[in-house]
Formats: C-alpha cells, sequence, structure tokens
C-alpha cells in the first residue's frame, strides 16, 4: 500500500468523489485508509447507564486504498506513487514531476 499517514490525498471514488482529506491511520493489511471529513456514518449507540439517552454519533469509517489518489506536495495535482531507491534508502516519488514525497 503506497498511502500513509498524514499524506494529502483526493477522493477518486464512492460518495465523497472529488474531495481532498487528510490520512488520519492506515490498514496495510486490509488495505483501507481512515481520512478525516470521508466516508462518514452515523452510528446508534445504546445509553449505558441507567437514566442516561442514547444517541446518535458520526463516525469515520476506513475506505479502500484505491479510492483515494495522493496528492503530490510538489505540483499540488494528483498523481500515482512510485519507488525508488536513494543511497540504500527505499523513498516515494510522484509519477508525473518525479519529486520526492516525503
Amino acid at each position: 500500500m503506497k498511502l500513509k499517514k498524514g499524506d494529502q490525498v483526493k477522493i477518486i471514488a464512492g460518495k465523497d468523489r472529488g474531495k481532498i482529506a487528510t490520512v488520519t491511520r492506515a490498514f496495510p493489511k486490509e488495505n483501507k485508509i481512515a481520512a478525516e471529513g470521508v466516508n462518514l456514518y452515523k452510528k446508534r449507540v445504546k445509553p449505558r447507564k441507567a437514566g442516561q439517552k442514547g444517541e446518535i454519533v458520526i463516525v469515520a469509517r476506513p475506505l479502500p486504498s484505491s479510492n483515494a489518489m495522493i496528492i503530490c506536495p510538489n505540483c499540488k495535482i494528483p498523481s500515482r506513487v512510485g519507488y525508488r531507491f536513494e543511497s540504500a534508502l527505499k523513498i516515494r516519488f510522484c509519477k508525473k514531476c518525479k519529486a520526492r514525497i516525503t
């Protein structure tokens, strides 16, 4: 998976198509990401104590990482990510402008 926590992404598929968000969590084993402000759902929560009311909480669910495209910090457009080795370090780079993505 080529997306990491803190990356700016543009959602390219799903109900939030076109939105720009920041990755808050990455789930590499499931190939999913959680981004702030996208893929939000309402969850009903039961009251836990006597006299407490139930409530509706808005929760961000993970979405498939294939539905998001990283925004290059250099050229500011959504692009694909590649890998290359520089002095024995594996780094990510933008496929459009060839700039390094930190």
